[in-house]
């Protein structure tokens, strides 16, 4: 009889196989990771935190953060977009010193200084018996002070009258004592149809009507041009319908919006829905 062979007992081996692409697909992914943190200007002391987190977690000796960096230092590497590390970070303090406590407050002190603007102008508008044609309104964060067109055009021009001029005269002077406020003036039309030699539409009678106001408000006092803009909307922004004649001569407006010049809008966005 043939003997039986006794089979030799084999030890099971795991198929660990799928840790070298593993291996390499991490490495890959780290790659990709250090080239684009190091295309950004990095805090060093951060840097170093990352690395050592990254060699840590990975625990396989000397990290790959620690290696030597491919991308060569020049005298300039700290200085990027224009400006330095040091530029960059003051103006990233000064961002951050103002915080919502502080500019509500610089709110409360603005609707302060345009509540005295306001009583102001109400005055001037009363001992002047202009109630018909200007009025004032006071919201959070501006002063808006509206003119009938009447008041400064003849019908369909843009050249402002001689009442029109006293009035743009009178507003620059009270103006004068609030430097630290932007000036938008815009101009405002109805719905009716203008198409002549000079203005094609409501657009540029509009645009033209707010430059030249604003024209005059800037050569007769020594306000700075560069907190002034004009814009012109046509019929595109009525404050009521154009349904009736009352209601078109309504539209029909210059609106100068008096603003803080210093208050950012995304903050007063936060706090109006605070």
């Amino acid at each position: 009889m043939s003997k039986k062979r006794r089979h030799e007992d084999h030890e099971e081996h795991i198929d660990e196989s799928w840790l070298i692409p593993y291996a390499d697909l991490m490495t890959l992914l780290l790659a990709l990771f250090i080239v684009l943190y190091s295309m950004n200007a990095v805090d060093s002391k951060k840097f170093e935190d990352l690395s050592n987190a990254f060699s840590l977690a990975l625990s396989s000796g000397q990290g790959v953060l620690d290696m030597p960096s491919v991308i060569q230092k020049g005298p300039d590497s700290d200085q990027k977009d224009g400006g330095s590390a040091e530029d960059k970070d003051s103006m990233a303090e000064k961002e951050e010193q103002l915080t919502e406590e502080q500019v509500q407050e610089l709110l409360d002190q603005s609707k302060v200084e345009l509540s005295e603007l306001k009583e102001e102008l109400d005055e001037y508008i009363a001992s002047n018996g202009l109630s018909t044609s200007l009025e004032t309104s006071l919201n959070m964060s501006q002063l808006v002070i509206t003119i009938r067109d009447n008041a400064l055009f003849d019908s369909a021009e843009a050249t402002v009258n001689s009442d029109g001029r006293k009035l743009a005269i009178s507003i620059a002077n009270m103006l004068d004592d609030y430097p630290d406020y932007n000036i938008i003036v815009a101009g405002h039309t109805d719905t009716t149809p203008i198409r002549n030699n000079e203005y094609r539409s409501n657009w540029d009678l509009s645009v033209m009507r707010a430059v030249r106001f604003m024209d005059i408000m800037l050569s007769s006092n020594d306000l700075d041009p560069k907190r002034f803009s004009a814009v012109g909307y046509g019929e595109f922004h009525p404050v009521a319908e154009n349904d009736s004649v009352e209601n078109r001569a309504k539209n029909r407006r210059v609106e100068l919006s008096i603003v803080q010049n210093y208050i950012d809008e995304n903050k007063l966005q936060s706090l109006s829905v605070e």
